[in-house]
């Protein structure tokens, strides 16, 4: 896992930034907020492949929210960048 070596995400005091208690309603601020950070991260396709390979049932991970079992598109900007959907 040399990978998280390189992500924006170690750079923060906070991890709770990638773990909201919801992706709407009061949470989804806190999306947005951990959305940028995976926005600007060159390693988000390793991050998310880990979290499917891992079963991540929680958090932001590359890009995406954990949601049901399952990594979903989080909605909101930058929807699409560096060439690659999320």
């Amino acid at each position: 896992m040399e990978w998280q070596r390189y992500a924006a995400c170690a750079e923060l005091d906070d991890p709770d930034l990638f773990f909201p208690i919801s992706t709407s309603g009061p949470g989804a601020e806190q999306v947005a907020e951990a959305r940028e950070v995976c926005d600007r991260c060159p390693v988000t396709e390793h991050c998310a492949d880990w979290a499917r390979r891992t079963g991540q049932h929680t958090g932001v991970w590359g890009g995406f929210a954990a949601e049901r079992g399952r990594l979903v598109p989080v909605r909101g900007a930058g929807a699409a960048t560096n060439g690659r959907s999320r």
